[in-house]
């Protein structure tokens, strides 16, 4: 697994990782045995990187990483968490006191009495804006109950006001085929102050599987069903913000430029991968084949020029235009 380095985490991470989230809740019923399978087939492929939350199935993400790492006892397993969004989404919750009940939460769920990444869950936009807040996170690194922090975010705005304080380890940010804005701003941002670029939501909710038609349907507790106008949370991380008819005309669109042996989930990965600045993108899985084949993305070779082009050319014509300006 080729590795990036991260210098305000100090230290490098393999450029697949696996995102957790499916593990939790909110994707329709992984059970235990397939959840511990994704993780130890996912460490079996080369990924160090695992990205989880404290409110992914309220606990049961963390509890099934922290499992898996125990099981696995390797000093290589390297675990990013998130905290915030089990409390109501008001500024006036992300305070000290807490950041301190999270996190004694966390390391409980993960086994850990240092958390590698703690990572504020996409909270309110005021929030990366306060003092008191990066305070209280600098404090948490003092007292060893952290040894990092970074910003999950929805908006390039928000990334841009974390990268600008100094002990931000790393951005969580949307970044996919059919979501290029991150380029333009955050990206070359987050190098300059050698922080980590954790791009997430890379196949757009399954979208870039290419798996899907217009009459795909899915389960009542899955978010691709439930939060497709945002109901729950926002809509931007399910498919991308990008209305599915859409995205499936786009996929239609990128098959060609799948090199021959490969699928368009690796293509979609391997794009990711070739972006400068990007430091690990997490794909999630269901099953462990889904996370042998997504980590043998980092095994392709960088997409040609014209693949390139045409990822850029059908983002501007057909997607730039409905979620642009958004997010």
């Amino acid at each position: 697994m080729e590795t990036r380095k991260i210098a305000r985490l100090g230290r490098d991470v393999g450029v697949v990782g696996l995102g957790c989230w499916q593990l939790g809740a909110d994707w329709g019923t992984v059970d235990e045995a397939d959840a511990l399978g994704v993780l130890h087939a996912a460490a079996d492929s080369g990924v160090t990187f695992f990205d989880t939350a404290d409110v992914y199935g309220d606990g049961r993400s963390e509890r099934l990483v922290g499992r898996f790492r125990a099981e696995r006892g390797d000093d290589a397993i390297f675990v990013a968490t998130k905290m915030g969004r089990r409390a109501e989404q008001v500024p006036a919750n992300y305070v000290a006191e807490n950041f301190r009940a999270w996190n004694d939460r966390s390391r409980a769920n993960l086994g850990m009495d240092t958390l590698d990444l703690v990572q504020l869950h996409c909270p309110p936009t005021p929030v990366y804006s306060s003092d008191a807040v990066y305070d209280a996170l600098d404090a948490m690194v003092d007292e060893g109950r952290i040894k990092a922090y970074g910003v999950s975010v929805e908006t390039c705005e928000e990334a841009l006001t974390a990268l600008a304080r100094p002990n931000v380890a790393s951005v969580q940010i949307i970044l996919n085929c059919l979501r290029l804005k991150p380029l333009e701003q955050v990206l070359p941002a987050a190098e300059k102050a050698g922080a980590g670029i954790i791009a997430r939501v890379p196949l757009a909710s399954g979208l870039l599987s290419g798996r899907y038609t217009a009459s795909t349907t899915f389960g009542e507790d899955d978010h691709r069903n439930y939060n497709r106008q945002g109901a729950a949370f926002d809509v931007g991380e399910t498919f991308s913000g990008v209305p599915f008819d859409v995205g499936l005309e786009a996929v239609e669109r990128l098959r060609a430029f799948v090199p021959e042996g490969r699928t368009l989930a690796q293509f979609a990965l391997r794009w990711i991968i070739d972006r400068p600045g990007v430091s690990v993108v997490i794909p999630g899985a269901r099953n462990a084949g889904q996370a042998k084949a997504n980590s043998s993305a980092a095994e392709l070779a960088p997409l040609t020029a014209e693949a390139t082009a045409a990822v850029e050319e059908v983002y501007d014509e057909l997607l730039k235009p409905l979620i642009h300006p958004r997010w």
